[in-house]
């Protein structure tokens, strides 16, 4: 009867093995999921994360992006409003000042809008732009217009000086 006894206790502690191997081998495998859990857990909070920065920018970029098209509609409007300007002043400049006007537009320079006579330099004149709006084109044209001014008195000044030496002579 000792040879089944034997036995038993040889079943048994093999049976005691392979459950202690059992649960060390289960023991293992928990920790190795857990370990996965863990840096798949680390990776979705780091997506999050990036998510979230995305999102960021994204409202980011589109607020720049109405504010722009705010602004560009802001500034075909202020173009509309000054092309209509300048069409109300175009028909009271001379014809001479509308060449010169159109030259300039054509060459893309602010070139001035009446001649220069001899000896004088041609003047800068400030280049309009939506940020110094209608302040800058009535000081362009009140420039034109003293230009104008100054030229003819100059040339009534030549003309009559030229008349005084013609009557000395006869």
């Amino acid at each position: 009867m000792m040879f089944p006894q034997s036995r038993h206790s040889a079943s048994s502690q093999q049976l005691k093995f392979t459950t202690s191997d059992s649960c060390d081998r289960i023991k293992d495998e928990f920790q190795f999921l857990q370990a996965q859990y863990h840096s798949l857990k680390l990776e979705c909070d780091k997506l999050a994360s990036e998510k979230s920065e995305m999102q960021r920018h994204y409202i980011m970029y589109y607020e720049m992006s109405y504010g722009l098209n705010i602004e560009m509609h802001k500034q075909a409007e202020i173009v509309k409003r000054l092309n209509g300007i300048c069409a109300q002043v175009l028909p009271y400049l001379s014809q001479e000042q509308l060449q010169a006007h159109q030259l300039s537009q054509l060459q893309g320079l602010a070139l001035p809008m009446t001649p220069l006579p001899l000896g004088l330099s041609q003047p800068t004149l400030p280049a309009v732009t939506t940020s110094s709006g209608l302040f800058s084109l009535s000081s362009l044209l009140a420039s034109q217009a003293q230009l104008a001014k100054e030229e003819k008195a100059s040339r009534d000044g030549a003309d009559s000086h030229r008349e005084e030496d013609g009557d000395k002579s006869d």
